[in-house]
């Protein structure tokens, strides 16, 4: 398996990125024996949230690197400050409260790496900068980034941060993926349009993708006349979304791949440093995204693909 650098993390972080959404108390045996075949692949990086699964999921990870006393080998990124049904809560006592909480339910003193799950543009970039350091600081966290923020966001806070001395951003996570959303999948999504990717190339500033196969859409289950899944169908049904699945499958043909190999292959081979958060549940998915982590595109073939240019 490949792994990425990041500013201010000791540790290297895979380029896959084992998803935490499923873990609950009541599957703790199926949430472990996933960790344990991710981790004997190669992976050594989770994803998690304060609100996943109520907490359930920070708590299972908790247990986890508990039982298998392998803490350190992990590189553990988990989310706070996401909006309640009051509205945004990127703020001092929002941040403190997720943080410390997190912290018990890992049963750990501290955190590798650590988003904002939302932003609140109303909240100066530089101040939620000021608010983060002091748990950089203090060595709660090692490195810092965000969720679901504009490229334009992160620029104005880590200008911030080099201007004052600080620790600024060392990473995003939106969604990319070879489909593309037609609008966010929840309130507050970002997703990686042309302009923020030309950003991320420019900058060589790294990307941690969610949803990097689209929830399914190569799979192959789905198809303009199966409008089954309401929520797939709004965020990525288009007539642009089906011609990319198409030359998906073509260029998988050829490769003897699979198209959802060939989909979690174009994050993986972007211009920029990128991981694929993968929501492998099984033996066999979590071998079909190690095998699909292992293709090489061109240039070419990236653009053919997301239908910049018709030829490869």
């Amino acid at each position: 398996m490949e792994y990425i650098s990041l500013q201010g993390l000791e540790k290297k972080v895979s380029r896959l990125m084992k998803g935490s959404d499923y873990f609950y108390h009541q599957n703790y045996e199926k949430a472990a024996a996933n960790m344990d075949a991710f981790f004997a692949a190669g992976g050594n990086s989770i994803d998690s949230a304060h609100i996943y699964c109520g907490g359930q999921s920070e708590e299972v990870i908790g247990r986890y690197l508990k039982e298998r006393n392998n803490r350190d080998e992990w590189v553990i990124l988990t989310k706070g400050a996401h909006h309640d049904q009051h509205g945004p809560r990127v703020s001092k006592e929002a941040i403190k409260h997720d943080i410390t909480a997190s912290l018990s339910r890992l049963q750990t003193d501290y955190i590798d790496m650590y988003a904002l799950h939302r932003d609140d543009p109303n909240v100066p970039a530089g101040e939620v900068i000021e608010i983060l350091n002091e748990y950089v600081k203090n060595g709660t966290v090692r490195t810092i980034g965000v969720s679901n923020w504009t490229w334009e966001r992160i620029r104005d806070a880590n200008a911030y941060a080099e201007e004052k001395g600080l620790t600024g951003f060392s990473f995003s996570s939106p969604n990319l993926s070879l489909a593309k959303a037609n609008e966010p999948f929840w309130p507050g999504c970002v997703s990686a349009d042309e302009e923020t990717c030309k950003w991320h190339e420019a900058e060589q500033f790294p990307l941690f993708s969610w949803s990097s196969q689209a929830r399914g859409f190569f799979t192959g289950r789905f198809t303009p006349e199966n409008r089954d899944n309401a929520d797939l169908v709004r965020v990525f049904y288009s007539d642009a979304n089906w011609e990319r699945l198409e030359r998906a499958k073509q260029l998988a043909a050829e490769r003897n791949v699979t198209p959802i190999q060939i989909a979690l292959a174009y994050v993986l081979n972007q211009p920029f440093p990128t991981c694929a958060l993968i929501g492998a549940q099984s033996e066999e998915e979590l071998r079909s995204c190690d095998e699909g982590s292992r293709i090489k595109l061109t240039r070419e073939e990236l653009a053919w693909l997301d239908l910049s240019s018709d030829e490869r």
